[in-house]
């Protein structure tokens, strides 16, 4: 055969052999020649033939009708395998044989895996499941995105398992196949079963291809029938259904087989094991592009300093940790600082273009790797994923039904309509083939639904499809009004015992929200804003995300009137909500609407005091004021409920006691159940600040609660118990308060609201240093303080300055002033300045503590002023009469008989300025029995006394006037 095919004749071996197995005699001992991997040929293996390119199997006299089948190795020496039953030899007539076939003999490890020429990093978990998956499975099929590392994985695992495969691990790459119908060909050629190589003495290499002897699947089945081996089938995805259909036959016709195949969907195949192949998690991306980025620039480590490890984490980051976009980004630090090159990843597709110029033309790029999964598509396929490049944050199927379909419900035609139609009803079949095809990743959200996102690359990729295809304006307007749906009515559900799972939800599409408004905006759609921030206002209040009120609520009233610019027109009555149905919204709504972002925009603003003290500011409050009168049914439900706070500053303390009052009485009469519930909390909030109002504050807030309850309304039972834990607190009642105070702290830990829950703590930590129980209160303010920093809560300046308070006495007034320096720093900049006094009063005490008398008189005094204001009345109206013990304690301090007999004085007059039923704390206490004693020690009893007698009945102006007199 030989001689008639190739023109030559055996060599001398080749006809000893020849002649042995004619006369039933032993099977030749094995060659010393190498493979080819480092490992010694199969017995039996002729030494004239060998590997084709040093990856082919070497041709071997056998048994069985084919002549290329290197004989399997001994089942027994190969480890975790149990040994096969003897196999039936074949008919005589398969081989011109004088006896019975020789007895397979074993045949060392081999195969046609290429040494790797870089270092594998991580993923050695993934290696260890792998070869468990393929000890189990006899297909097992790697899945994943292009780039992610497929091919590696692969090969790494499949070499670590080798020694369980006797016959070899062989590799045959599909990627250059074009034709489904070559697969078989393909592979068969990869096993070296499709040629033979001569080599003889002084002759050049010969080829002969063997050609037309049959079918390449006949053939291939044959050549793997009675081998145990790995076959890897790399690449499947271009010929999926051919690379399907050859592994079940090979499976089924080829026991001892396992194939282990790479795609970027699954093959589809009975008893597959799919794998999937995820992205490098951060510290494996990390290593790899340290170990790359070293290769191109030696001496390169992301760890070199914090702006390149910064670098270096973003770069992993928005590359999705995808292993060959972190190699083609490792290679542009040749010319590029890792700022640089994460700074220009937006346009990553043109970044991205230095690969390996050995590699496939599809793996050289960035662009060209998704180019090769996009091409794969068909038309509704490619509609669906280009489209999925508006969302933010990924989606659910119903979002993808509704924005990726055309026509959806209610679609907008925009121009000639140029959208591919794509029924709603196939959305979600097409959607599962792009997850299939690893372009949509696919996973369960908190509430058990799956959610299906885009890589960010891929994205890319898509988004700039989207614009090609011209469906972007068509698209991003059906994304808008899903997501303006989805707001407008989950707002409902956040008042009542669906409360828990509507924030869930919001907070799950937030970023798509955030997306919808950010275009809304942009495309100037007045109503729609309106619609979205209106929507949205309760749940940013609720989740205390005050920066993003602010924002939105400025956007939305910049694209319209200022409803409150002069001469504003009073509000008219309306009962129907402005969210109560989808935009375009009745000119009376759509002027509530502006006038409900302003109110928004109001109460969300970073409050410095000058700027609501300014004739202009005020100005502006007492139109806000006026524009609405209380009893309107919009006044008992938010926004136009935060007209309120308007009323607040503008200082007319006098009628919020009424405006309170007609608020409650017309949600009893319209039959508004949770805005009554509110209206009560929000006046026991207001009656707690006075202790003689303090017991109807308590009715107040037990009905409050009653009603939350039976609504199932967490956030409201938390708030009522908060009011009525206050009341306890004014009246001295401390174990009470703090019952409350931690029963509220219950239901907001419930509802995940981590903002009310810090607040809550806070106060509870307050009423447990009047239960001498100070070193516990202590922990928790610290703890409070932690987790502010990291989530900016507010209860933060709250925390400090109790902390603060608790140091103080504690006698570490160092720390204590620490804490009321950064504290006023805070409060400068982040809420309105009445609280400055606070500040104020308290560094005035420390500085009384450590004996800074003439510092504790200044700061005093300025504490005595801040407080006068009507704002500061309302909320902390004992707070004058106790700077006035301040101011006395320094004065005493200072010596003299003058200043003496002024700060008794001032301790007369503090009786009659302190609220009716004013119960003191004991820091209160602590502070009058000190500055009492050192006035009198100063004056001596009877000078005191008339002093003391003449303060008693000063106004708080007259004895602000008093203080004033020792302004420096």
């Amino acid at each position: 055969m030989l001689a008639a095919r190739l023109g030559t004749d055996p060599g001398p071996e080749l006809r000893s052999l020849h002649a042995e197995l004619l006369h039933r005699g032993p099977v030749r001992a094995p060659s010393n020649r190498g493979t080819g991997q480092g490992r010694a040929p199969a017995p039996g293996r002729t030494p004239g033939l060998d590997r084709t390119h040093g990856q082919g199997p070497a041709t071997a006299p056998h048994h069985a009708p084919a002549p290329n089948r290197p004989p399997l190795a001994d089942p027994a020496a190969v480890p975790n395998r149990a040994p096969r039953p003897a196999r039936t030899p074949a008919p005589a007539s398969a081989l011109t044989l004088a006896g019975p076939p020789a007895p397979y003999a074993p045949v060392a490890a081999h195969g046609n895996l290429r040494a790797r020429l870089t270092s594998f990093v991580g993923r050695e978990a993934d290696i260890e499941a792998l070869r468990d998956d393929l000890a189990q499975a006899r297909l097992v099929t790697l899945l994943g995105p292009g780039g992610a590392g497929k091919t590696r994985l692969s090969q790494e695992a499949a070499e670590s398992a080798a020694p369980a495969w006797p016959d070899g691990v062989w590799l045959a790459e599909l990627a250059p196949v074009d034709d489904p119908e070559a697969v078989p060909e393909a592979v068969l050629t990869a096993l070296g079963a499709r040629e033979t190589v001569l080599r003889g003495a002084g002759a050049e290499e010969l080829r002969a291809a063997e050609r037309g002897t049959g079918d390449p699947l006949v053939r291939l089945t044959e050549h793997c029938s009675r081998r145990r081996m790995l076959l890897l089938l790399d690449n499947c995805e271009h010929v999926i259904e051919a690379a399907a259909a050859l592994a079940d036959h090979l499976l089924v016709h080829c026991p001892d087989l396992t194939v282990l195949a790479t795609s970027r969907e699954p093959l589809g195949v009975p008893g597959e094991f799919v794998r999937p192949v995820d992205p490098l998690p951060d510290p494996m991306a990390l290593r790899l592009l340290a170990d790359r980025g070293a290769a191109a620039q030696p001496g390169f480590r992301t760890d070199s300093d914090e702006e390149t490890a910064a670098a270096a984490a973003e770069i992993c980051r928005r590359l999705d940790g995808l292993p060959l976009a972190i190699e083609l980004a490792a290679a542009r630090l040749r010319m590029l600082s890792p700022r640089q090159i994460a700074d220009r990843l937006d346009d990553r597709f043109r970044l991205l273009t230095s690969g390996s110029r050995t590699v496939l033309p599809r793996q050289q790029t960035l662009r060209a790797v998704v180019d090769w999964s996009w091409d794969l598509l068909d038309a509704p396929e490619r509609a669906v994923l280009r489209r999925l490049s508006v969302f933010a944050g990924g989606c659910t199927l119903a979002a993808a039904e509704a924005v990726c379909a055309h026509p959806a419900p209610d679609a907008p035609v925009v121009g000639d309509d140029p959208v591919e139609p794509v029924d709603p009803r196939d959305v979600a079949v097409l959607l599962g083939s792009l997850v299939d095809k690893s372009l949509v990743v696919a996973a369960p959200a908190d509430d058990g639904e799956m959610r299906y996102r885009l890589l960010e690359t891929v994205g890319e990729y898509a988004a700039g499809r989207l614009d090609e295809a011209a469906e972007r304006t068509a698209v991003e307007r059906q994304h808008l009004v899903f997501y303006r749906e989805l707001a407008r009515t989950t707002d409902p559900e956040l008042r009542g015992s669906g409360q828990r799972a509507a924030i869930e939800l919001l907070e799950r599409e937030y970023e798509n929200l955030r997306t919808a408004l950010r275009r809304a905006v942009a495309a100037r759609d007045e109503q729609e804003v309106l619609c979205l921030v209106l929507s949205l206002a309760w749940y940013w209040q609720m989740r205390d995300l005050r920066t993003d009120a602010l924002q939105w609520s400025d956007a939305a009233a910049e694209l319209g009137p200022d409803p409150f610019a002069p001469p504003a027109r009073p509000a008219p009555s309306l009962h129907e909500r402005c969210t109560d149905a989808p935009p375009p919204m009745s000119p009376e709504l759509l002027e509530e609407a502006r006038r409900g972002v302003r109110l928004i925009q109001l109460v969300s603003m970073d409050h410095a005091m000058d700027e609501w003290t300014t004739e202009q500011s005020m100005a502006r409050l007492r139109v806000i004021a006026g524009t609405y009168r209380a009893g309107q049914p919009q006044t008992c439900r938010a926004p136009a409920s935060l007209w309120f706070f308007a009323v607040l500053l503008t200082g007319d303390v006098g009628r919020l006691r009424e405006l309170l009052d007609e608020t409650v009485r017309s949600c009893r009469e319209f039959g508004y159940e949770w805005e009554l519930a509110a209206a009560l909390q929000m006046r026991a909030n207001v009656l707690a600040n006075r202790p003689d109002w303090a017991g109807e504050a308590r009715g107040d807030a037990d009905e409050s609660l009653e009603i939350f309850n039976r609504l199932g309304d967490a956030w409201g039972a938390a708030e009522a118990l908060s009011c009525r834990g206050e009341a306890y607190e004014k009246k001295g009642e401390y174990t009470s308060a703090a019952d409350d105070f931690l029963a509220a702290i219950g239901w907001a830990e419930q509802l995940g609201a981590r903002s009310q829950v810090s607040l809550l703590r806070t106060r509870y930590a307050s009423v447990l240093t009047e239960l001498d129980r100070g070193a516990e209160a202590e922990t928790i303010l610290r703890e409070v303080l932690t987790e502010g920093r990291q989530a900016g809560h507010e209860a933060m300046p709250a925390a400090r300055l109790h902390l603060a308070m608790w140091l103080g006495r504690s006698g570490r007034t160092a720390e204590a002033r620490e804490q009321l320096i950064e504290l006023r720093e805070e409060f400068r900049s982040e809420t309105v300045a009445i609280f400055d006094g606070f500040v104020l009063g308290g560094m005035a005490w420390l500085d009384n503590e450590d004996g800074l008398y003439a510092d504790a008189l200044d700061r005093g005094r300025q504490a005595l002023v801040r407080s006068q204001d009507p704002l500061s009345q309302m909320v902390a109206p004992q707070m004058s009469a106790l700077h006035l013990v301040t101011v006395a304690w320094a004065l005493g301090g200072l010596g003299g008989e003058c200043r003496a007999a002024d700060a008794a004085r001032l301790l007369g007059a503090r009786e009659g300025l302190l609220p009716a039923g004013h119960v003191e704390a004991s820091l209160e206490r602590d502070n009058h029995e000190r500055a009492v004693e050192l006035v009198r020690g100063v004056l001596g009893e009877a000078a005191y006394a008339t002093a003391y007698a003449e303060g008693d009945g000063l106004t708080l102006e007259e004895a602000a006037a008093l203080v004033d007199a020792y302004r420096d």
